[in-house]
């Protein structure tokens, strides 16, 4: 589905004005996110390649252009260019996987000014989630100090498309797997999964439930213990797997309760029994606060499952991303509304380092040269409405991230009170911003 009108109305107004006042020279619009939300200290750029599908795709079907005239009263000038409209521009931007800042340009759109002004709306939505998800994600990786993590968000999130992106976003960020099916299959992930309290409640017996588990899947076996009562679940899981000699890919899932005190319990149950390498999972309302908590204590816990409060954010669930006008038929705009100001011209995003770490950032025009030593963020990734190469794997996005997150300064990335990168403005970009607000002046007292 093209999805024209997977947008706002105020868009659609401005661009049938911009097409009957002949005001198609070309626009650049930046899309950037203005301050990073609480305990953040960081971002992971995502979204991207789901906006260029969507790019490529943009077009008003007939059953659009009929609700237009029809339902909004757009007129027959109106319906007719946007019959024949399609998303002819070009699209910079950091590639997904990419660690960035406030105030730091994540995409640049340039293209015939209603074709630009017509997209806002369904760019803003897919980076707005996915960043938000792969941040989260991303912190909650972090907090489990090399254990396992694993997305158990699908019947939580807000929609079902929302729970493949959260799935692919957390893939993104190093979660080893999935319970969500479908996305396994669509991103080549693993798809994990145990069973429910249900599956327990619905056998006369714990024991018969996991000796009927066991052995429909002797492969792949994972005991939820805590229906009942933990550590009889825990004696019950051990007493299963001596029983019917299970070896491969054994752990228990412990879901409720003192998970930090319960995972010392079992660990301890399960040597005591011969039994070092089942693995003990743990899952129940985590975040990275808990994770956090749970590492730093101790626990000897192997792997996490992380739902709710990742897959919806929940502690910060947006970023607050705009999509603001930067130029205009060669001339460089700016926005000077209080406490919402906007800097002028098409821009590059120049990153410096010191060997493995980040030192610096610099939002300059895109038009200069990379200063000595410093990295341009922002790539080409569309021409004329197509783009300049294949949907970008998953496994090269990973790369990008992890390669990012070794850089990345410890204060930076902490869970609590991080210390964020802020970008500095190059000499160039701050002239251009000066000349253009003096104008304004100028132009206002006139």
């Amino acid at each position: 589905m093209p999805g024209a009108l997977l947008t706002d109305l105020y868009e659609l107004n401005m661009a049938a004005s911009y097409l009957r006042r002949g005001m198609t020279g070309t626009a650049t619009f930046s899309l950037f996110i203005r301050r990073l939300p609480p305990d953040r200290g960081f971002l992971v750029a995502a979204g991207l390649e789901d906006s260029l599908d969507r790019l490529e795709r943009f077009s008003f079907e007939e059953t659009d252009l009929a609700y237009l005239r029809d339902g909004l009263g757009f007129d027959a000038d109106a319906i007719d260019a946007f019959r024949r409209l399609r998303f002819t521009g070009d699209v910079h931007a950091v590639p997904e996987g990419r660690i960035v800042f406030a105030n730091e340009p994540l995409l640049e759109v340039t293209a015939p000014l209603p074709e630009a002004q017509l997209v806002e709306t369904l760019l803003l939505n897919e980076v707005t989630f996915q960043t938000t998800v792969a941040t989260k994600a991303a912190r909650c990786r972090i907090a489990a100090a090399g254990r396992d993590v694993v997305d158990f968000a699908f019947r939580r999130t807000q929609g079902i498309e929302a729970a493949m992106e959260v799935a692919r976003a957390s893939a993104m960020v190093g979660f080893v797997a999935t319970s969500n099916v479908e996305a396994a299959r669509r991103f080549d992930l693993v798809a994990a999964g145990t069973m429910a309290h249900s599956y327990v409640e619905a056998f006369p017996t714990e024991r018969e439930a996991f000796e009927a588990f066991a052995s429909d899947f002797p492969h792949r076996t994972t005991f939820l213990v805590d229906t009942y009562d933990t550590e009889r679940g825990i004696q019950t899981a051990i007493d299963v797997i001596r029983d019917l000699g299970l070896k491969e890919r054994l752990g228990i899932r412990i879901d409720s309760g003192d998970l930090g005190a319960l995972a010392v319990t079992a660990r301890r149950m399960l040597d005591d029994a011969g039994l070092p390498d089942v693995r003990i999972f743990v899952s129940g309302g985590l975040d990275e606060y808990d994770i956090e908590d749970l590492v730093r204590a101790g626990a000897p816990i192997d792997a996490f499952g992380v739902g709710t409060r990742m897959g919806t954010s929940a502690d910060a669930p947006y970023v607050d991303s705009v999509y603001k006008l930067v130029e205009y038929a060669g001339r460089p705009v700016l926005k000077l509304s209080a406490e919402k100001v906007t800097e002028p011209g098409a821009k590059q995003l120049f990153r410096f380092r010191d060997g493995a770490c980040f030192t610096a950032d610099t939002v300059g025009l895109r038009s200069e040269d990379p200063p000595p030593g410093a990295e341009p963020l922002l790539e080409p990734v569309m021409r004329g409405g197509r783009r300049l190469g294949p949907r970008g794997s998953l496994s090269d996005v990973r790369a990008r991230f992890e390669a990012d997150l070794r850089c990345l300064p410890e204060p930076t990335k902490a869970i609590r009170r991080p210390v964020p990168l802020v970008a500095e403005t190059s000499t160039s970009l701050t002239e251009l911003t000066e000349r253009v607000r003096r104008d304004l002046s100028d132009q206002a007292a006139r």
